[in-house]
């Protein structure tokens, strides 16, 4: 098992090596000793060109893989496959966070988009512009429609559904902003209210949401701060347990009763992180 953990380390860096010097590198590098082109790999403006594919690559690479680098380093120090298929199991979990993670933030964005389109629309309707008109301009300031921008700006400019285009456009994740824009749409020009005053009161509503949201968040972030401090406390104690001179990771992989205890330690750990993370979900939802 040791061997294969060391194989698997050394097959990992060997595709380090050709990822950071590129596939044609030791062929170009070939071509510039027999053209005479002196020595290689010697002088600064390698190390230079070395440091800037190693920082094109940093930014390539996903944050979800390194859990998987992480798991080959400990295999290597562990003589041990098993923590190269723990990384590879934390792979798609992590994936799965960050998604959610840019999930999140794409709704604050497309929220703050339409409340900037609602601002906009105000201001061109005070200016004396009709509400299409009105539309038209303000759509131009803002990304609040988003992809169904085109279709309610056909409604606006060729006499449409404009409430029914909005609605359908408040179907977008962070869009849902664009009801109550729909509802303004429909009362002004059903009812002649006015347009302006009430885009001003719908604004008004979203702003103070957005900011409720953004006061829970900051309210959360001492439990979010937990469930970091839970996920790093076993490392912690790996890191003491080496100092000391002890040989933890010997003892969690190559021992029966250490393997009992990394095993029962992951599953408490785990249960722990799930559960504080569904309170503090809760407490968002909420």
């Amino acid at each position: 098992m040791g061997e294969m953990a060391v194989g698997a380390a050394v097959l990992c860096l060997g595709a380090a090596v050709w990822l950071l010097s590129g596939p044609s590198s030791g062929a170009r590098r070939a071509q510039l000793l027999l053209a005479g082109g002196g020595a290689m790999g010697a002088g600064p403006a390698d190390w230079r060109r070395s440091a800037g594919e190693l920082r094109r690559l940093w930014a390539r690479m996903r944050a979800e893989w390194w859990a998987l680098v992480v798991g080959l380093v400990l295999a290597v120090l562990g003589a041990s496959v098993l923590p190269v298929v723990a990384g590879a199991v934390g792979v798609p979990l992590l994936r799965r966070m960050r998604l959610a993670r840019e999930s999140r933030r794409a709704r604050e964005r497309r929220g703050r988009a339409v409340i900037a389109l609602c601002a906009s629309l105000a201001g061109e309707v005070r200016a004396g512009r009709q509400p299409g008109e009105a539309l038209l301009r303000a759509a131009r300031d803002s990304s609040g429609l988003g992809e169904a921008q085109s279709a309610v700006l056909a409604a606006a400019r060729f006499g449409g559904d404009v409430p029914g285009a909005l609605a359908s456009a408040a179907r977008e994740r962070g869009a849902e902003g664009l009801l109550g824009l729909a509802a303004c749409w429909r009362v002004a020009v059903d009812q002649g209210a006015g347009l302006a005053a009430g885009l001003d009161r719908l604004e008004g509503a979203l702003r103070a949401e957005r900011d409720q949201r953004a006061d829970l968040r900051a309210q959360l972030a001492g439990a979010r701060s937990t469930v970091v401090m839970l996920a790093g406390l076993p490392v912690l104690g790996l890191l003491l347990g080496a100092a000391m001179g002890a040989d933890p990771l010997y003892v969690l992989l190559h021992t029966g009763a250490g393997f009992g205890c990394l095993v029962v330690g992951g599953v408490l750990e785990g249960l722990g992180m799930w559960w504080a993370a569904r309170i503090v979900r809760g407490a968002e939802a909420g």
